[in-house]
């Protein structure tokens, strides 16, 4: 509770002692009333508030999930074996309804809690909230729910649910307000009591400790300390009173000094008449002045009119601009007609050139195949020279016979047929090879088919997984739009605002930039974005250091490289001051003119990151490139954006690849719907890619094969080949020794005369051929030779007008700035004629106003010689005279509101002091009071605290005793076993494990009958208790239930529950046994 107070507050103090009060004044317990009975609990009464009616668990200490406990109204029974997931119950409880890991008892930091290799635990506890005194419960509704998320990190976010899962708060106060509404004390054992604060409480050697204990538990310590507060603000009162009753002195001093001016008041009536009459004279002396001005501002406007000499020099040079761009269009028109015809003689003579390659290449053929003919003449000679030497020997030799002949015709025709074979062969080999160059082709055409559909299927494949990607971001932004900008952005947010307030920034960034600033016209999305693109998940930071947190901050949640950026900038509260360098049109806006943001800092930021003042957004695409392309651009203007993005520069133009706007889109779920038709095509496409991949990679293994056999039969055409030419050359060698009788070189001797004639025309032919080729050849090249000269000659013709055509280009450009130098001091001219103008009017309007103004000082115009610096000295002397007689007697109006104001002022404060005095004389008899009220009721607890702990003692048949010493704040507790009454050692460390556990419940039994709390929990409470005790505390703990039935009770225990009564009240939750890291949990109605 004290961890929670923000103030005292008497009024809720004291309803807290009534409220003890108000149980003080029960009955004690009589030993006949502690037997339970099935028939006497009552069926229909019940809490209205605080109850826990649910909790759940998710991934909280070693469990993976517990389904919902929906805990009855009365007494609950949690009953399972050692890791079954009670004590995580109770934990749970404490730290979902906002409580530190210290309290538990069971872990340092609330990271402990989340179950290893998991990033986030979560607990929901739902409270009973019906009845009048209902917290908001037309908000909450019967029931609140209050959601707890922890980080792996040790960060904890609360949600506060209504009934029907409205989000209400998630404010760590408005679960302070609602545990106080309750009365529910988390740090109370008298609530929440495990089995380490029993352990401490009843080993612990300090009887301070347990006299502190028990101060806790009634909240008497929280009274203690409100009034010691209390007491401290009074004494602090009381000494502001007694400064105050010092300042009193001087105030009545000071109260009595502007008395006595009041009272010795006079007046300077003269010195005031002077003093108005000058300035009436002041007055009119700066109408005069006013006049003169405006009359000589006129006079120089008329001489500047008057003045022409910018417009001739102007005129001038306009005219010397227009006579050299005639020379100059003149000469162009020259060096472009021959250019153009340098151009078509350039062409002329690589046509040529060509011609003459391609002839003289035919030529060389030529003259090959006539020199190839001529040897082929001279070889045949050579052999007929050799069959007529044969023939002369033949004819003296008588030996040959006609057999020799037959021979030689068979074999002449063995030969024919084997050259045909020889030739079949050589074309089937020409074929293969054909062949095998077709499907080789064929071959790395299918592969280049399947690299290419492989390429595209991986394009497509990660085009499907970012458009996925942006699905699962855009389903998350319906409910958190920041989530477009990331899947991180609303956590990264939430650490920014807690460094901030925690001051670790000196100035708190803003972004991501996208997020602060909106459309004037939606439509317009596609372009901003296209413009601003990575600005728009970048942050603005006010300096380094704040840059240097946010970066500590980022890298929780990026990856170094990936982060979002971060400009660096001072921080202006004012929008930049842009109207020299904003690019103006009459009919498109700019970028900052359709764009309105949370803050001036991001339109500075933009400004200077990105220069949106120079930015123009044009629709249409024709228009953009007409207004920036085909004239000279608005003025301050560099770029401009269509409505699909396109980017349009001077010179160039760019072409968007965004279609839809990722950020500044309004229609959520049109996108998403967009998104999720195009990832259905894309998975039709890159189904289609894997069929056309697996049928072309069945293509080229059916490639290869063919190929590869059609590579074996040419392998084996070719040893055929060479098998039939070996044949062939056998028999050729073989023939020409068996030519020796005479009929048969007779015949080969007229073959070869007949060969030699025809192959000697074959030789004139080629030879005539070959000369009209030479003939050809040597005209080309005379006709290329004067196309060269004629192409050299307009080159010499061309220098000179170059020469004469950059001079006057040079002389041009001179001109042209020369006019553009003159037009702008004419403009310059122009505009301070119209400057001088608006002044002249101005000026006139402020003669006006001061001769309003001196008409309202004096009627009558003053006729005033002297000037106004005379005027102004006479004015000054007065006014100090008379600031000295003020000073002497004070001014009258100042004087009378002085004195009544000390009068009002001494009259408060000394109200004020007396007041005070009151108010402390009361505070210390209401004080007395309470204190006296405070001894009593903490004497009545301690009293009513020891009868019930002596009576319940008795059950068990032991004796004890409890001994309070207020004066010195200790607690003594002795308690003697059944049959050692006798016995000097009273110690509880002498008492068995279950005597003590039974000693645990006595103790906290009586601290409940005197003591408040919509619920209370025990933690293994008859762990080491014998049957005897544990049935006897079962029997008390049901009996106080039943007195308060109001209340529910917890009781978490690892052994059976067989022996409870049968009772519609009593709700048993048996836990199973842990299997692996998941356990469930099942209620049951006793």
């Amino acid at each position: 509770m004290s961890k929670r107070k923000g103030k005292v507050i008497a009024d809720v103090t004291a309803a807290k002692c009534c409220r003890m009060t108000a149980v003080c004044a029960k009955d004690l317990p009589d030993d006949a009333s502690h037997q339970p009975s099935s028939s006497s609990f009552p069926h229909s009464v019940t809490g209205d508030i605080g109850l826990i009616e649910s909790i759940t668990l998710r991934n909280f200490m070693c469990h993976h999930f517990l389904s919902p406990f929906h805990f009855g109204p009365n007494v609950n029974f949690i009953v399972g074996n050692n890791g079954s997931g009670k004590s995580a119950i109770l934990t749970a409880l404490i730290v979902g309804l906002g409580g530190k890991a210290t309290v538990t008892s069971r872990a340092a930091s609330l990271k402990d809690f989340v179950k290893s290799g998991e990033n986030t635990a979560s607990i929901t506890v739902k409270l009973r909230n019906r009845g009048p005194d209902a917290y908001k419960k037309d908000v909450y509704g019967d029931c609140i729910s209050i959601e707890h998320r922890i980080s792996s990190d040790g960060y904890r976010t609360c949600r506060l649910k209504s009934k029907s899962g409205q989000l209400i708060s998630n404010k760590k106060e408005e679960l302070t307000a609602i545990l106080d509404h309750f009365n529910i004390q988390l740090d109370n054992p008298v609530s929440i009591l495990n089995q380490e604060m029993s352990k401490q409480f009843l080993h612990s050697k300090s009887e301070s400790d347990k006299y502190k204990f028990f101060m806790k538990a009634t909240l008497l310590e929280q009274m203690k300390r409100d009034y010691m507060h209390i007491k401290h603000t009074k004494m602090v009162t009381r000494r502001q009173v007694e400064r105050q009753e010092e300042l009193l002195k001087d105030l009545k001093q000071e109260f009595l000094q502007r008395k006595a001016r009041y009272e010795n008041l006079s007046s300077g009536s003269e010195m005031k008449e002077a003093l108005v009459n000058l300035k009436k004279a002041m007055a009119w002396c700066l109408v005069r002045d006013k006049e003169q001005l405006v009359q000589q501002l006129k006079e120089d406007i008329e001489k500047e009119e008057n003045d022409y000499k910018h417009h001739e020099n102007l005129q001038l040079c306009q005219t010397n601009v227009i006579q050299v761009e005639k020379k100059l269009q003149c000469i162009k028109s020259r060096t472009d007609s021959l250019i153009a015809e340098r151009d078509s003689q350039s062409e002329e003579s690589l046509k040529l050139k060509e011609q003459m390659k391609t002839m003289s290449k035919t030529y060389k053929e030529k003259e090959l195949v006539y020199l190839r003919a001529l040897n082929k003449v001279k070889q045949s000679e050579q052999e007929q020279n050799l069959i007529h030497e044969k023939l002369k020997k033949a004819t003296a030799s008588p030996s040959l016979s006609s057999d020799g002949e037959t021979e030689y015709a068979k074999r002449r025709k063995i030969l024919s047929n084997v050259k045909v074979q020889l030739a079949e062969l050589e074309n089937k080999y020409t074929h293969l090879n054909q062949e095998i160059k077709a499907k080789h082709q064929a071959l790395l055409k299918g592969k280049e088919e399947r690299d290419k559909l492989s390429l595209e299927e991986r394009n497509v494949q990660v085009s499907y997984e970012f458009k996925l990607k942006r699905k699962d971001q855009l389903l998350a932004s319906r409910s958190n739009k920041l989530r477009r900008f990331g899947d991180h952005v609303p956590e990264l947010l939430d650490s920014i605002s807690e460094a901030y307030a925690a001051g670790h920034f000196l100035k708190k960034p803003l972004g991501p930039i996208g997020a602060c600033i909106s459309l004037k016209d939606p439509t317009l999305a596609v372009a901003v974005e296209c413009c601003l693109r990575s600005f728009m998940k970048a942050f603005c930071c006010d300096n380094y250091k704040d840059e240097a947190v946010l970066q500590r901050l980022m890298a929780r949640y990026y990856p170094k490289g990936n982060r979002p950026q971060i400009i660096v900038s001072p921080f202006f509260e004012k929008v930049y001051n842009i109207h020299g360098r904003k690019a103006s049109h009459p009919e498109y806006p700019s970028v900052l003119d359709i764009i309105t943001a949370t803050s001036p800092i991001i339109i500075n930021c933009l400004i200077d990151m990105r220069g949106i003042e120079s930015v123009l957004i044009i629709k249409e695409k024709d228009k953009a490139r007409r207004v920036m392309q085909q004239r000279r651009p608005p003025k301050n203007c560099r770029e401009a954006f269509t409505v699909e993005g396109d980017q349009v520069h001077p010179n160039r133009y760019y072409t968007s690849d965004l279609s839809i706007a990722k950020y500044l889109g309004g229609d959520l779920e049109s996108e998403i719907s967009m998104l999720e038709t195009d990832l259905e095509n894309q998975q039709a496409q890159l189904s289609r890619f894997k069929l056309q991949v697996i049928s072309v990679t069945e293509d080229i293994a059916r490639m290869q094969n063919e190929l590869n056999s059609s590579i074996v039969t040419l392998k084996k055409t070719l040893a055929s080949v060479n098998q039939v030419k070996a044949t062939v050359t056998e028999l050729e060698s073989a023939g020409e020794e068996q030519i020796d009788d005479i009929s048969s070189l007779e015949e080969v001797a007229r073959e070869n005369q007949e060969k030699i004639e025809a192959e000697k025309q074959t030789v004139q032919d080629a030879k005539k051929e070959l000369d009209n080729y030479q003939n050809m050849v040597e005209d080309i090249g005379c006709k290329y030779s004067s196309v060269r000269e004629r192409i050299d000659q307009l080159s010499v013709e061309m220098e000179p007008l170059k020469d004469e055509q950059l001079k006057l280009e040079a002389e041009c450009a001179k001109h042209e700035q020369n006019l553009k130098i003159l037009e702008s001091k004419l403009g310059s001219h122009e505009d301070t004629i119209q400057a001088m103008k608006a002044d002249l009017v101005q000026r006139e309007e402020e003669l006006q106003e001061y001769v309003a103004k001196a008409s309202k000082i004096s009627p009558e115009r003053q006729q005033v010689t002297v000037s106004t610096k005379s005027i102004d000295l006479e004015i000054t002397r007065l006014k100090k005279t008379m600031r000295m007689y003020e000073s002497s007697h004070g001014e009258h109006e100042q004087v009378v509101r002085e004195y009544a104001e000390a009068l009002a002022l001494y009259r408060e404060k000394i109200n004020q002091v007396r007041d005070l005095r009151r108010f402390i004389d009361r505070l210390d008899d209401i004080i007395s009071d309470r204190q006296n009220r405070y001894k009593i009721m903490r004497r009545s607890l301690s009293v009513r605290c020891k009868l019930y702990f002596n009576n319940f003692l008795i059950k068990m048949n032991c004796c004890g005793s409890m001994i309070f010493d207020h004066s010195n704040e200790t607690l003594s507790i002795s308690v003697k076993p059944p049959g050692r009454e006798d016995d000097d050692v009273s110690d509880m460390r002498s008492l068995s494990g279950g005597e003590r556990s039974f000693s645990t419940i006595c103790f906290m039994l009586s601290l409940w009958e005197i003591t408040e709390s919509p619920f209370r929990c025990l933690d293994e409470f008859d762990v080491y208790m014998d049957m005897h005790n544990r049935r006897i505390s079962l029997d008390l703990l049901l009996e106080l239930s039943e007195r308060q039935h109001l209340r529910q009770f917890i009781f978490i225990t690892p052994l059976t529950t067989r022996s409870l009564p049968k009772s519609k009240l009593i709700k048993i939750h048996q836990l199973q046994d842990p299997e692996g890291s998941r356990s469930e949990t099942r209620g049951e109605d006793v």
